[in-house]
């Protein structure tokens, strides 16, 4: 009989976990139509979509970290949670959780890593990741490894929140945010080793704009190794691609308080 239960309770769980992977159709980095949008992408190994809960909204229902794993999908790691009502759900994995530890979201909770609360009840100073740019839509800011945004002061409704490139910028106190840093930033120095590896991962050689003709690059041409023959060094497209290329009248622009370095 135990080893029935047990059965039966393997089963459940892995239906409930699995429930969460979708397989995710390759693309190529081509439209529906089948044009490139997106250079250097191509085929790649077979891959399943974790879906992850970004917006925390399960207020006041105690998770507890079932599992730390690996997706292939970002950078960062991230942790299945087994809530106390019996969903599961998953979540970007912060620095420092481990299997077993305890984790709510709601109004007022207690201001420890992994757990999730509007802005307006976090301390000034502290460092958050998954933030909110419009409230319930789910987090958007510091979301990839090692990412972290600091609460630099609240004013009005919105919270001045200092983004990992040096700009300050304002989010509505409504906004949800997830105390702590995330986790797995030493991947920053980790080094693919070969070109097979990329191409598993999706990624096809980008060849470089001087190597290229004129018709297909504004680098292009030229007798021998001429350089890019312009004072300014242009996309494929022929935009810009150094300096200042933000929009001017970007709507958002209202929203930064100062300018990233």
């Amino acid at each position: 009989m135990k080893s029935q239960k047990s059965k039966v309770k393997s089963q459940n769980y892995n239906s409930k976990v699995k429930s969460l992977k979708i397989l995710l159709k390759k693309h190529s980095g081509r439209s529906a139509g089948g044009m490139v949008t997106v250079r250097s992408q191509g085929g790649r190994h077979k891959r399943y979509y974790r879906e992850i809960d970004f917006k925390r909204n399960k207020f006041g229902i105690l998770g507890e970290v079932a599992s730390l794993e690996y997706d292939p999908n970002r950078n960062v790691d991230i942790a299945l949670i087994k809530y106390a009502d019996g969903e599961y759900r998953y979540i970007l994995a912060p620095k420092g959780i481990s299997v077993g530890d305890k984790l709510v979201s709601g109004e007022k909770v207690e201001s420890k890593t992994g757990n999730a609360m509007k802005l307006k009840n976090i301390t000034i100073g502290t460092l958050v990741h998954n933030v909110e740019l419009t409230p319930g839509m789910g987090g958007q800011l510091g979301r990839s490894a090692g990412m972290s945004l600091q609460v630099l002061a609240k004013e009005g409704d919105f919270a001045h929140l200092k983004m990992p490139s040096g700009e300050v910028r304002m989010i509505p106190l409504q906004s949800l945010a997830t105390i702590g840093v995330l986790g797995n930033e030493e991947i920053r120095q980790e080094v693919l080793g070969k070109a097979g590896r990329s191409r598993h991962m999706g990624i096809k050689p980008n060849v470089r704009g001087v190597a290229q003709d004129p018709d297909s690059h504004p680098h292009g041409g030229g007798e021998g190794r001429s350089g890019i023959g312009r004072k300014t060094p242009m996309t494929k497209y022929g935009r810009p691609a150094v300096g200042n290329t933000r929009n001017k009248k970007k709507w958002t622009n209202k929203y930064r308080i100062k300018r990233r370095k």
